[in-house]
């Protein structure tokens, strides 16, 4: 029974998520500032002790670890991790639903269960038939952070982010060894995927081994210096997007979004109807894919679904077509296809670092 009410809490804390990046609902924002506002500002507190990347417990999925990041989906699907050329780094939303402080303690034991069970499964998994699959644990922010309108929300921000920097710097250092990489997130962790690509990669070195990004779930308007696939199959660019319905409001709407169809993986307002959908994925009804779920058609920086034509997707705490928490779910299987074929069309033309054989073979075809 605790158990359940613990990943019924995880649930709403992944759907709340983005609450507070633009939605500005009176009632919702008043009831938020009133439970989840810490009750100090950042700076009249210690943060929580920073994360140490050679612990194995600050990291939410390892490839060689048996962890949530390795579940499949029911029928023709496996995780490939052991054989990968390619990697992921992949970043987590918010999990940490709290007024206790403004930071998640990594040894936050219900938080970590959250990310795990919620995260790693139901998005992060999306990956693991093409990438070994490298998902650090962080400070994040508290839920709150996003809608505070004083230094702290920021700063609590920025705290997270330096954790993110230094996951990936590790990562680079210790378990990269040269090889292309996919960077990917959710929600919260696609705002400091953001960061990363303007910070860390574009212009550099490690650009030329970005294989694609996946800042998925936030508001990404292409200044971070990181071109917008436009085709399915192009390399060393990003897609997002932000799943809504007619009826969703001012939820992440902005023009100056990028939003790249996961039905066709074209950045323009081309429809895609219900049949172009490979299936959708839900854990909780026990992985099964359901094709034709949702249709999808981005217009005005969000991608609008018209209907979602299943049971189990009818989670909807922020308004009836708010699709948060399902921006991978909808979509899991074409997006597992998609990233095989950057991968695949990556691999083409890739040799390591003073490899002059011919190019490294394509990762087994198929659906995986």
């Amino acid at each position: 029974m605790k158990k359940k009410i613990l990943l019924g809490t995880g649930a709403l804390m992944v759907v709340l998520v983005g609450v507070g990046m633009t939605y500005r609902d009176t009632l919702l924002l008043g009831v938020m500032s009133l439970t989840l506002a810490p009750g100090h500002a950042f700076s009249e507190a210690s943060p929580p002790q920073a994360p140490d990347y050679n612990n194995p417990d600050h990291w939410a999925a390892l490839p060689h670890r048996d962890d949530w990041s390795d579940r499949v989906p029911v029928g023709d699907f496996a995780d490939m991790q052991d054989t990968a050329a390619v990697d992921v780094f992949f970043l987590h939303p918010t999990t940490y639903l709290s007024s206790d402080g403004w930071n998640q303690s990594l040894d936050d034991a219900a938080t970590n269960q959250m990310t795990d069970e919620l995260v790693m499964q139901g998005q992060a998994s999306v990956f693991n038939g093409c990438c070994r699959i490298y998902a650090p644990r962080y400070r994040q922010a508290t839920l709150y952070a996003f809608l505070d309108t004083t230094e702290s929300g920021p700063q609590a921000l920025d705290l997270a982010y330096g954790d993110v920097v230094s996951a990936f710097q590790y990562y680079l250092t210790h378990f990269n060894e040269g090889r292309p990489f996919v960077l990917a997130g959710h929600s919260q962790g696609s705002r400091h995927a953001d960061y990363l690509m303007a910070d860390e990669i574009a212009g550099a070195e490690l650009a030329d081994r970005l294989v694609a990004a996946y800042p998925v779930g936030f508001e990404i308007d292409g200044s971070n210096g990181v071109p917008v696939c436009k085709a399915a199959r192009q390399t060393g660019c990003q897609v997002t997007w932000n799943s809504v319905g007619p009826a969703a409001g001012s939820f992440l709407a902005s023009p100056d979004n990028i939003c790249v169809n996961p039905l066709t993986w074209k950045a323009d307002g081309t429809a895609a109807e219900h049949e172009a959908n490979a299936g959708a994925v839900s854990f909780d009804a026990g992985g099964i894919p359901e094709p034709a779920v949702a249709d999808a058609r981005c217009r005005d920086g969000r991608l609008w679904v018209s209907e979602i034509r299943s049971d189990n997707y009818a989670q909807r705490p922020l308004g009836r077509d708010n699709y948060h928490i399902y921006d991978y779910a909808l979509f899991y299987v074409s997006i597992r296809d998609n990233v095989d074929a950057r991968v695949n069309a990556f691999l083409a033309d890739w040799r390591l670092p003073g490899d002059s054989s011919a190019p490294r073979p394509r990762s087994p075809a198929g659906r995986r």
